[in-house]
C-alpha cells in the first residue's frame, strides 16, 4: 500500500476522521470553552486538518442557535458574558460527523496543544517539513533584471508542497525591496512579512518576496531569508531554468 493511500484525507464529500492522544484547549475571553483529550482531528479538506469535538465537550449554555448549516450542521453563536462571535460553533447531528461540533479556528482568542500555543489551524500528523542548507547555485531574475545570486541557498521541503528555496539577504539585491504591509500565518512555519519589488524601470510587483523574522522552531534556519515566489519570477538551478 503506497502513503497516498494510507494518508487519512477528505475523498468525494468523506472527511476522514483520527483520534488524537493531545489535551487540546480553547481559550475565549479568559475562560476555556473546551478541555479535553477527545479532540479528533477532521480532514473536511485535503490540505489541513480541523479540531472537533465530541458535543459534551462545549457547554450548551455558551450556545445561541443562529442558522442550519451545510452537511446536516446547525450553527451557534459563541457566547460567553457579553462577548458573542456570531455562527462560530457548528454543531453536527446527521451523517459521519454526527455529534461532533468544530468550533472555527479565527473566533477563539487562543488554541493550545497541551501547553503549547498553535496558530493558524491544528499541524498535520502526516506532514514534514525539513529544511536543508544547499550549495545549488540559485539565481532569481524579473523581466530579465536579476534579484538575486546564491550558492548557498536553504531548501525547504513540505510535504505535498513545491520546494521553495530561501537565500540569504546578502545575496539579494535589497535595492529593489520594497517593505509591503502583508503578514500571513503558517502552523509550521510562523508569521510572513513580504516585500514587494520595484524595478529601475519603475514596474512593482506586489508580495513577490517573503521572509520570517521569527521561524517556528522546526524552520529555524529559515528566520531573516527571503524567498521568491517561484511562480511569478524566473528561476535558474545550477545553470538550468526552472
Amino acid at each position: 500500500m503506497s502513503l497516498a493511500q494510507r494518508l487519512p484525507v477528505a475523498l468525494e464529500g468523506h472527511p476522514r476522521i483520527i483520534d488524537t492522544p493531545k489535551r487540546v484547549r480553547v481559550l475565549f475571553h479568559g475562560q476555556y470553552i473546551v478541555d479535553t483529550t477527545k479532540a479528533k482531528l477532521v480532514w473536511e479538506k485535503p490540505f489541513y486538518p480541523t479540531y472537533f469535538f465530541p458535543i459534551s465537550e462545549l457547554s450548551s449554555d455558551l450556545l445561541h442557535r443562529s442558522a442550519d448549516a451545510e452537511h446536516g450542521g446547525v450553527e451557534y453563536d459563541l457566547v460567553v458574558g457579553r462577548h458573542i462571535i456570531p455562527r462560530a460553533v457548528v454543531v453536527y447531528n446527521e451523517g459521519e460527523l454526527k455529534g461532533l461540533l468544530k468550533i472555527l479556528f479565527g473566533a477563539a482568542d487562543a488554541w493550545l496543544e497541551e501547553d503549547e500555543r498553535i496558530y493558524v489551524h491544528p499541524k498535520d500528523p502526516y506532514k514534514r517539513v525539513d529544511v536543508l542548507q544547499s550549495s545549488r547555485h540559485v539565481v532569481v531574475k524579473l523581466n530579465g533584471v536579476e534579484l538575486a545570486n546564491t550558492r548557498r541557498p536553504r531548501l525547504l521541503f513540505e510535504t505535498g508542497l513545491r520546494v521553495r528555496t530561501y537565500i540569504p539577504l546578502t545575496d539579494v539585491r535589497v535595492d529593489f525591496l520594497r517593505p509591503s504591509n502583508t503578514v500571513t500565518a503558517c502552523p509550521y512555519k510562523g508569521e510572513a512579512n513580504y516585500y514587494n519589488v520595484e524595478l529601475p524601470n519603475g514596474e512593482t510587483s506586489k508580495d513577490i518576496v517573503w521572509y520570517y523574522r521569527v521561524a517556528q522552531l522546526e524552520c529555524a534556519q529559515i528566520t531573516g531569508f527571503v524567498a521568491f515566489y517561484d511562480e511569478k519570477v524566473e528561476v535558474w538551478v545550477d545553470g538550468e531554468k526552472q
